[in-house]
């Protein structure tokens, strides 16, 4: 359903409450101006995405994202405050089953905005981690992992500052620990030294 539609649902329900209300139907006019309320409250905070971060929170990202499916166009079906939010919900799931397909999510919900700073920092240290696992990968050449590095660590440092109340204090200090790891130079142990006759 359009947000739009929703809202004309809640303030006519809102009104016909007022009005019966009005009449002296107390009975039915508390009800229905609360059903109102109720309808203009999923227009704030749609449903759908509330049951999907509920399953997210509970580990089960196959539930959450069956429950995102159900917003078929985010941009008509959610307030605009919601646009980041869902698409960093998305990133979410994305990253449990493709990390890198989801890097376009997580920067698509830093454009758009988030109200809470937790959220922006979650986005920007899954950033950093999707910037360390290209730093790590097989084919990368010596300045992609330079370069992938650098942005990794912008990344860190953006989360930590974002991440006011530290409730991700401990993912940004176990990345930062994995970031100080690929620094270091790699040492080979074992096998034979080659020797020249």
């Amino acid at each position: 359903m359009s947000n739009i539609v929703r809202l004309i649902i809640a303030c006519v329900t809102m009104g016909g409450g007022v009005a019966l209300c009005v009449f002296g139907f107390w009975g039915w006019g508390i009800p229905v101006f609360l059903i109102g309320g109720l309808i203009l409250l999923t227009f704030f905070f749609n449903e759908n995405m509330l049951i999907a971060q509920y399953y997210l929170r509970k580990e089960n990202t196959e539930e959450s994202g069956k429950w995102l499916l159900k917003i078929t166009d985010y941009e008509k079906q959610l307030y605009k405050g919601q646009h980041g939010y869902y698409n960093l919900l998305v990133g979410l799931i994305e990253s449990r089953k493709a990390p890198l397909k989801s890097e376009k999510y997580f920067k698509k919900a830093l454009t758009l905005g988030m109200g809470m700073s937790h959220n922006t920092a979650l986005a920007k240290l899954s950033l950093a981690g999707i910037s360390m696992a290209k730093a790590n990968a097989a084919g990368a050449s010596a300045a992609q992992r330079n370069n992938s590095k650098r942005e990794a660590d912008v990344y860190l440092k953006e989360a930590a500052k974002d991440d006011k109340n530290k409730l991700l204090a401990d993912q940004i200090k176990m990345m930062k620990g994995q970031m100080a790891q690929m620094d270091k130079p790699q040492v080979i142990r074992g096998g034979f030294r080659q020797q020249k006759f």
